[in-house]
């Protein structure tokens, strides 16, 4: 999908109101979160590179988030793809 930001899909397909923006800067798959009931978040953080995510996603302790899942890279990849 897109819109005025970007390409993005639901990265919680049952939460609407939340997307995950993808993009390529230098080469790289980026991705962006995007909360509708969190506005301040686009503007407080930026694109983040997929190396950076999967270094921090080998850190990530937590039980009830799973990057992987949330920053998915195949379907970033096929959006991208699909865009031109």
């Amino acid at each position: 999908m897109k819109d005025d930001r970007g390409l993005y899909y639901y990265p919680f397909p049952h939460n609407k109101r939340v997307r995950m923006y993808v993009c390529i800067e230098n080469g790289d798959i980026c991705f962006r979160f995007w909360n509708h009931d969190d506005p301040d978040l686009w503007k407080e953080h930026g694109w983040v590179p997929y190396d950076a995510i999967l270094k921090a996603t080998e850190m990530y302790q937590g039980e009830n988030f799973d990057p992987k899942s949330a920053y998915d890279i195949n379907l970033a990849k096929a959006l991208i793809k699909e865009a031109g």
